[in-house]
C-alpha cells in the first residue's frame, strides 16, 4: 500500500519561503512521477508541478514557475517541493501525489485524475 505523507506547511509572509516534504512508503519508487497539486480556499484543486522518479525532468504550473522547485531524493523516497517568494495567492492546501505512468511528455502530468496515491495534505498560508 502506497502511503505518502506530506509536512512542512504552515504561516509565512509574503515574500518568505516554505519547504514541503513528501516521505513516500509501500513500494520502490524507480518509475513515474510525483505530483505537487494545492486547493486554494473556496477553489478547485490545481497542479503545481512535477518530477519524474527517474531523470528528475520536472514540469511547472505558470504561476509558480521560477519561484518553486520540486526535487527529489530517490534513496530516501522523498520529494520535496521548495517555494519562495510566496505571494497570498499561494495559500492553499498542498497535496503530493504519485502516478504511476511514465509520459513522454511532461505537460500529461497536471492532469489530476491520473494520479492514484494522494497525501493527507498540508496547510500554507500567506499573510500579507
Amino acid at each position: 500500500q502506497v502511503q505518502l505523507v506530506e509536512s512542512g506547511g504552515g504561516l509565512v509572509q509574503a515574500g518568505g519561503s516554505l519547504r514541503l516534504s513528501c516521505a513516500t512508503s509501500g513500494r520502490t519508487f524507480s518509475s513515474g512521477a510525483m505530483g505537487w497539486f494545492r486547493q486554494p480556499p473556496g477553489k478547485e484543486r490545481e497542479f503545481v508541478g512535477a518530477i519524474r522518479w527517474s531523470g528528475g525532468s520536472t514540469y511547472y504550473a505558470e504561476s509558480v514557475k521560477c519561484r518553486f522547485t520540486i526535487s527529489r531524493d530517490n534513496a530516501k523516497n522523498t520529494v520535496y517541493l521548495q517555494m519562495n517568494s510566496l505571494k497570498p495567492e499561494d495559500t492553499a492546501v498542498y497535496y503530493c501525489t504519485f502516478n504511476r505512468r511514465t509520459y513522454y511528455t511532461m505537460t500529461h502530468y497536471s492532469r489530476a485524475e491520473d494520479y492514484e496515491y494522494w497525501g493527507q495534505g498540508t496547510q500554507v498560508t500567506v499573510s500579507s
